[in-house]
């Protein structure tokens, strides 16, 4: 087997190992409730399954999961951010849309290089990464600035992966729409997917 045939033989494989992990998320919240057994469980699974760990949107969801086990407990707060997180990725989400179906949503493509320092970003929608602020906070710390309304002087638009591809019915939508307005009036913003902004923290 060549080199080629090898890559795309492991990309099937993990895409897979990922659809194999909805399935499990998917029955972990289908009583509507996530509890300290089942979140060890997944980052137990993720644990054995590595070669996905790095890849969108496991490696967000590992992150979190260590993160909320690392005292030991599942608190009730913790336990209703991780269902809803896993709601997110199970549900209709533009992360888990066919590629012509999250092409409603304006992104740029080929998705732009992302500066964080000095640069202004605006959020919409709902982010798998965290609550609106924790986004916030990781774009502060590598020296940008986040705005409530995308404007004249807004860098970069991020949806977030929680959103659903039928964007203009949305209430985010609005932001969106304005973005568009901007870019067509030949304001240099660009829009961006949560996936896209997420590896490019790293």
């Amino acid at each position: 087997m060549n080199k080629v045939a090898r890559s795309k033989n492991a990309a099937r494989v993990q895409d897979r190992l990922i659809d194999e992990l909805i399935g499990i998320s998917r029955g972990v919240i289908a009583d509507g409730v996530v509890d300290e057994k089942e979140a060890i469980f997944l980052g137990r699974w993720i644990e054995q399954h590595r070669e996905i760990a790095d890849r969108w949107p496991v490696n967000v969801l590992y992150v979190r999961l260590t993160e909320m086990l690392r005292d030991g407990i599942l608190s009730p707060d913790e336990q209703q951010e991780l269902l809803g997180t896993l709601r997110d990725l199970t549900g209709d989400s533009t992360l888990l849309s066919e590629p012509n179906q999250s092409t409603t949503l304006p992104v740029d493509r080929p998705a732009p290089e992302i500066t964080f320092e000095g640069s202004t970003f605006c959020l919409t929608g709902r982010f798998v990464f965290g609550t609106l602020l924790d986004c916030e906070e990781a774009i502060l710390e590598l020296g940008g600035t986040v705005v409530p309304t995308p404007g004249q002087e807004t860098d970069y638009l991020v949806i977030g992966e929680g959103s659903s591809p039928d964007w203009i019915h949305t209430t985010f939508g609005r932001s969106i729409e304005r973005a568009v307005e901007l870019r067509e009036a030949g304001v240099p913003i660009n829009i961006v997917t949560e996936e896209h902004w997420v590896d490019s923290l790293r």
